[in-house]
């Protein structure tokens, strides 16, 4: 984007809701909000079962390991939140007139990116390793489907949130362009000298030479004249 500052435009420009729609970045955004409802709903409804269906006991599906319904829980809600609260950034970053505060925000989001990536493997590995261990029981059965669906949309996270810590990244390298500040009079060649005075600025020509005054006067005296003494 020609005269762009960390991915967008000069602040305080328009933001046309359908362009805003239409960017790979929201897309990913709204991908990752509807992935984090799917894993932590999934946990919360269907994940907490008795042994045999008669029991009032309810036990985490997930080899009656209370710490990955937990886990998987709340790093959707964590996800879930963080999607909500970017994908507002994102739609004010334009707004925004401190170059410091966009790098700020973008550096935010790589770094939160960064880590739900790194949260939502870890969430993966888990929810799997414990799902292999289970013993399957009749509550069990009824909550397999459920179990397998975080599951796997805690894989498709990864994928979805190392994609916006690339977008991050991407847009922090494009970095600021110094001609939104006026700037646009220096050269861009670090080896070219500076502009001159533009014509007429104080540098007269022979055209607008004038001769000094008292010039007709003594050329006007005969040569050889002297002031006669008294």
């Amino acid at each position: 984007m020609e005269g762009a500052s960390f991915g967008a435009g000069r602040a305080g420009g328009a933001v046309d809701p359908l362009d805003f729609l239409k960017q790979p970045q929201t897309i990913l955004r709204a991908t990752a909000w509807i992935f984090s409802i799917v894993v932590f709903g999934s946990i919360v409804n269907e994940c907490y079962v008795n042994k045999d269906g008669t029991e009032s006991e309810l036990h985490c599906i997930f080899n009656k390991n209370e710490s990955a319904c937990s886990y998987g829980i709340a790093i959707g809600i964590i996800a879930f939140f963080g999607c909500i609260f970017f994908l507002v950034v994102d739609l004010q970053f334009q707004q925004i007139s401190s170059v410091k505060d966009r790098k700020r925000a973008v550096l935010l989001d790589l770094g939160f990116s960064g880590f739900l990536s790194f949260l939502w493997f870890v969430a993966f590995c888990f929810l799997a390793n414990q799902w292999q261990r289970t013993t399957m029981s009749k509550g069990a059965s009824q909550g397999a489907d459920a179990a397998r669906a975080a599951i796997a949309f805690s894989f498709f996270s990864i994928v979805v949130w190392v994609a916006l810590a690339l977008k991050a990244l991407q847009r922090y390298r494009l970095g600021t362009d110094m001609s939104l500040f006026a700037t646009d009079q220096f050269a861009t060649d670090p080896n070219a000298v500076y502009p001159g005075y533009p014509t007429g600025s104080g540098i007269e020509s022979k055209e607008t030479y004038q001769s000094p005054p008292f010039t007709e006067t003594s050329d006007a005296n005969p040569k050889g004249y002297q002031v006669p003494a008294y």
